[in-house]
């Protein structure tokens, strides 16, 4: 294969390496930022549960208020009740007695209602609370790896670029224009032909061009405009006559 072509060839392969590093230093920040969202979502959710037992608590403690105020309530009408002159007022502080501790017996079941909406948060509180504390740490170790990650790719970027430059240098300007041009447009710039096709876009190859590419020549795809060779050494075998 011409010298040409296997720098060209060799440069394109060295690009794609330096693509391909390049967006998985890129992508490894994602692996963090899902690491933080998947704790930060646990946390909401142990602060969630947290809070809700923080307000049955609230509620407990004016309900026993509350209660304590109607169970006097009706202390203080049962002792009128040896005061009173009439049926009609005797009626009527039993009405209120009746209320009173139909009242505290109301708030008594709410009470024992939101103990036990307390009782079944407790286990999800500390299940929410373990999970944080595992995603905590889950979040340290991809912290660490992908550091560490990070570090050996900028490496290999800084071999790759090294390697890069020198076969920049071996290319003449005027082909390294036109790669870099083609790399800008079509992602690559030149393909191998084979089965008289261009393995770039896929068409098929005149067969002047064919027949051109198979004496070593290098030339251009009339679709994609991206340069090709044909390389005899990976060329099929020609059938026995």
């Amino acid at each position: 294969m011409d010298e040409r072509i296997e720098n060209l060839v060799k440069l394109q392969e060295l690009e794609l390496k330096c693509s391909h590093t390049h967006q998985e230093m890129r992508a490894s920040p994602g692996e963090i930022a899902r690491a933080e969202a998947s704790l930060a979502a646990a946390q909401t959710r142990s602060a969630e549960i947290s809070a809700a037992l923080s307000r049955e608590d609230s509620l407990r403690t004016r309900l026993e208020r509350e209660i304590d105020e109607h169970r006097k309530q009706a202390a203080r009408f049962r002792a009128q009740l040896d005061s009173v002159k009439t049926p009609a007022q005797a009626e009527a502080i039993e009405h209120e007695i009746d209320f009173a501790a139909a009242e505290a017996d109301r708030l008594e079941n709410e009470e024992f209602a939101s103990l036990e909406r307390s009782e079944a948060h407790e286990p999800e509180l500390a299940s929410a609370r373990s999970q944080v504390e595992s995603l905590a740490a889950d979040l340290d170790t991809v912290r660490a790896r992908v550091a560490e990650r990070q570090q050996e790719l900028a490496n290999e970027i800084a071999v790759l670029d090294e390697v890069r430059q020198a076969v920049r240098q071996s290319i003449e300007p005027e082909w390294l224009t036109r790669f870099d041009r083609l790399v800008s447009t079509r992602g690559t710039a030149i393909a191998r032909a084979e089965n008289q096709q261009c393995t770039g876009c896929r068409m098929g190859l005149r067969p002047q061009i064919w027949n051109e590419l198979r004496e070593g020549r290098l030339l251009t795809c009339d679709s994609c405009s991206r340069m090709i060779y044909w390389d005899a050494a990976i060329a099929p075998a020609p059938k026995a006559p």
